[in-house]
């Protein structure tokens, strides 16, 4: 009776390990089948490398200042007492923009006046003396250093009297009134901006290595903030023949005709010397490069192929599609696309987005319709 009863358990035992190494037989076999099936393809997007014209472009900063600008300043101390101008306007060559007080100029010009009068009077008078001999040599040459002092301090009170007249040096657009009647102003006080809006010009930098790439008279485009939508164009006007001991660079300057005057000095320039010619250079999207500290890569797709050379295709007949990771040298960015100097040719399919979910060899669809350009005809 116990033998049997321990035949009986040990019987139930082993029917539960064998059905315990069934189900983990199973789970195995499923896992290999789930592995060893085909994966499904990964959707990407994709773009076709192109050679185009390429012009090259030599991007910098920089700050627009006015041609002529000038903050205008008083030479002599004064009162105000007449103010010829308003804020803003524009005021031509030599516009009479500030009066000050100069009563006791005048009448010191006056008094030296007088006293040159009456030196010229004892020159001449000298002169006839001396010639018949009445007065001697020296006595006469007393009385012309005498007639030349005069001159002299006329000359001086006049250039005095001058600067209490502030005129304008340039044509151009006056700024905000700094001063009012009845002020006083000490030497160097500034009583206004003027500038000449009409012809800007802005000095940048670029590295000793763009020098063979510049010449006088090379176009120069402008973007500022205030009109992001708009460029303005000027050309290089000088290049300075000195390179910065410090920075290894070299400063430019670009000349630009302002006619509407919607540019001001001091906004902050995007600027891109363009330089003379076009290469034909592969192009494309930067969202096709993959940058990392290794280098920049893309994603090549191509068909593929089995160890006999053959294209392997799926069940609907169509090739199947691989990628290829291959590191590329690329060059210029602009307006959303980047030049290929090496590791891609024309023509080739790369990815355009979808990247983070590839690896070397990934099996890719594409979602987008690739559509090719056809020459039109004109």
């Amino acid at each position: 009776m116990l033998l049997r009863r321990m035949l009986f358990m040990l019987g139930a035992v082993l029917v539960v390990v064998l059905a315990l190494a069934a189900y983990k037989g199973f789970s195995i076999y499923q896992q290999v089948q789930m592995f060893s099936a085909p994966q499904p393809a990964i959707s990407v997007d994709a773009t076709t490398a192109e050679e185009r014209p390429w012009q090259g472009r030599l991007p910098a900063i920089g700050t627009l200042k006015a041609f002529q600008g000038v903050d205008l300043t008083v030479e002599v101390g004064g009162t105000v007492q007449q103010v010829l101008f308003r804020s803003g306007e524009q005021v031509s060559l030599q516009q009479p923009l500030i009066q000050m007080d100069s009563d006791v100029e005048q009448a010191s010009l006056g008094t030296a006046q007088a006293e040159l009068g009456l030196a010229r009077v004892e020159y001449e008078r000298g002169r006839s003396l001396v010639n018949r001999q009445s007065i001697s040599k020296s006595e006469f040459d007393r009385l012309s250093a005498s007639l030349q002092k005069a001159n002299a301090s006329v000359a001086q009170l006049q250039a005095q009297l001058a600067k209490k007249r502030i005129l304008a040096p340039f044509a151009g657009t006056i700024g905000i009134r700094q001063v009012d009647v009845g002020d006083y102003l000490s030497s160097g006080t500034t009583i206004a901006t003027l500038q000449d809006l009409s012809k800007l010009y802005v000095d940048f930098f670029l590295p000793e290595q763009a020098v063979p790439k510049l010449a006088v008279g090379e176009r120069v485009r402008f973007s500022v903030a205030a009109y992001p939508s708009e460029m303005f164009e000027g050309e290089i006007a000088a290049i300075n023949p000195k390179v910065e001991d410090t920075t290894r660079n070299v400063q430019v300057r670009a000349m630009l005709i302002n006619p509407d005057n919607k540019l001001l000095p001091g906004m902050f320039a995007n600027l891109e010397v363009l330089l003379p010619g076009e290469q034909n250079l592969i192009v494309v999207p930067e969202t096709a490069i993959t940058y990392t500290l290794y280098g920049n890569s893309v994603y090549v797709i191509g068909e593929k192929k089995g160890e006999d050379g053959q294209v392997i295709k799926d069940d609907k007949g169509q090739a199947e599609l691989v990628v290829e990771r291959r590191f590329v040298e690329t060059g210029e960015r602009r307006e959303g696309q980047v030049v290929i100097l090496k590791g891609l040719q024309a023509g080739e399919q790369v990815v355009s987005a979808g990247q983070l979910k590839l690896d070397n060899g990934a099996h890719v669809s594409i979602a987008n319709a690739l559509v090719e350009a056809k020459p039109s005809v004109e």
